[in-house]
């Protein structure tokens, strides 16, 4: 949500705010959503196809029956049962919702949060860098420690450097965004072997995040389904925003059936709305549209990689995703470039020192890369 413009706070406010709202927390930046009224927006990985028209009368007309006077009720198991389906659950593992993967994540950090140990170190949450900030906010939020452990130059996993800050701070979390933002590439299969396995010799827990799933080339779950004694400890996350529902906050997580029974134990009562199960059921039951919709995407994303790899002075790297990482001379004049146009994309310049003048451009539709593009050669 957008805050609203400041104001000079009253100094009894003030006072309050000083006593009772944790330091770590006034320090701290709300999450931005960037103005986005008139612009072709590229700037947050959505889905840029809306329903066709005749789905989107049938979908309205469901939810207009809905109880919205009761409390969700039984029917959100029919979607954890449509969703186990969907992703092909291996045996002996079972689901859990969230709204959206964000409050997955949160719900992660609260049940791993472990007493303080002798020693008065904070449990630990590791994670590669540059990746997704909110695996270092809700550790932050719950009291863990958060160690940020960098890729290489070409943003792959520096496994030695992994396999010790495991060996050093035995994490409780180790999140593996699989393909990772914003970098939007997979790691390899080796690679995430030897940090699985390294993790299961720590006693940590590992989540994999496949937030970007519909545009990847390989999925996890393959391996845990070949290989399910090895991975005891994994949990693994997807999301049905960028299947294209990034309105209705669904995102889901698959792991073995005893250590979701434990983190399921602290997600709050009612966290679906009976809008969101109905929405998402309805878009299951039409999964060949959405399929349809991320072919498009898929191809576009070749397309805006050629003509990306075309331009002098522009680096764009491989994806898996529905973005493309750029780096050019100078990131934050040719982002004002770029919404002068009146196209919005993504300034990670600042994020990591390995994103130094880079932009994440969404994949959009034929129409907005093309005009993307055609903004991004003016203001080069």
């Amino acid at each position: 949500m957008r805050s609203m413009p400041p104001s000079a706070t009253p100094p009894a406010l003030d006072a309050l705010i000083q006593r009772r709202i944790r330091q770590d927390v006034q320090s701290m930046h709300a999450y931005a959503i960037q103005d986005s009224v008139g612009m072709v927006k590229l700037d947050a990985m959505e889905n840029p196809h809306r329903l066709p028209a005749e789905l989107q009368e049938a979908l309205g007309q469901r939810l207009g029956a809905l109880a919205l006077n009761r409390y969700p009720d039984g029917r959100v198991n029919d979607l954890r049962h449509a969703l186990a389906a969907y992703a092909d659950m291996p045996e002996g593992c079972d689901i859990m919702l969230g709204n959206g993967s964000d409050e997955l994540i949160s719900l992660l950090s609260m049940a791993c949060d472990v007493p303080v140990q002798a020693d008065g170190k904070k449990p630990v949450v590791l994670a590669p860098t540059p990746g997704f900030v909110m695996y270092a906010v809700s550790a932050a939020l719950q009291g863990l420690e958060f160690v940020g452990v960098p890729l290489t130059a070409d943003f792959a996993l520096d496994v030695p450097a992994m396999l010790e800050a495991i060996a050093q701070h035995q994490p409780a979390i180790v999140y593996l965004a699989y393909p990772n933002n914003p970098t939007a590439n997979l790691w390899d299969a080796a690679d995430m072997a030897r940090v699985v396995a390294a993790a299961a010799e720590a006693g940590s827990i590992v989540a994999i995040d496949e937030a970007y799933q519909p545009f990847s080339s390989r999925t996890y779950l393959d391996t845990i389904r070949a290989q399910p004694a090895q991975h005891t400890h994994v949990l693994l996350m997807r999301t049905l925003s960028k299947f294209g529902l990034a309105g209705v906050r669904i995102g889901y997580m698959v792991g073995p059936r005893a250590l979701i029974a434990q983190v399921d134990k602290v997600r709050p009562p009612y966290n679906i709305s009976v809008l969101n199960y109905e929405c998402a059921l309805f878009a299951l039951e039409h999964a060949e549209v959405f399929a349809a919709q991320a072919t498009e995407l898929r191809a576009q994303r070749t397309r805006l990689l050629a003509a990306l790899r075309a331009m002098p002075r522009v680096k764009a790297w491989d994806s898996d995703a529905n973005m493309v990482l750029v780096r050019v001379e100078n990131a934050q004049n040719t982002f004002d470039g770029l919404k002068a146009r009146g196209v919005l994309v993504k300034n990670v310049s600042k994020m990591h020192p390995l994103l130094a003048n880079c932009l994440r451009f969404t994949v959009g539709t034929d129409a907005e890369n093309t005009q993307a593009l055609a903004a991004l050669q003016e203001s080069l």
